[in-house]
């Protein structure tokens, strides 16, 4: 059963997730935005990617680059849960999830972690 939310009401359980964001986390990310999008068009059913370089991956040559993106899918989160309660949970682990990748964690780590 698929979980009926607005658009705004999505958006905002995207910011409480960041705002959870421990502050010393929160100040290291860099260059970096996350954005609520519908789908994935390439993959349909993945909950959140992050597209960029990651922290541990730069070089002294990074700069003047466009920020990196966190996409947050609304519809495969909505079509997972079946409460609201849920889809706060779900928005909540995969914005740590997405937020790790660009810290430079990569899957196998998150799993370890119950972070996947």
């Amino acid at each position: 059963m698929t979980v009926s939310m607005t658009e705004e009401r999505f958006e905002e359980l995207v910011a409480d997730a960041l705002d959870e964001i421990p502050p010393e986390f929160a100040a290291a990310m860099d260059n970096v935005v996350v954005l609520v999008e519908p789908h994935n068009e390439e993959e349909p059913d993945i909950l959140g990617l992050y597209h960029g370089v990651a922290l541990t991956e730069r070089t002294h040559d990074y700069s003047g680059q466009l920020p990196d993106r966190i996409s947050i899918y609304r519809d495969p989160i909505l079509a997972m849960c079946e409460s609201e309660q849920q889809v706060i949970d779900e928005v909540a682990i995969t914005v740590v999830h997405e937020i790790a990748h660009h810290f430079g964690i990569d899957d196998e780590r998150l799993h370890e972690l119950g972070w996947a």
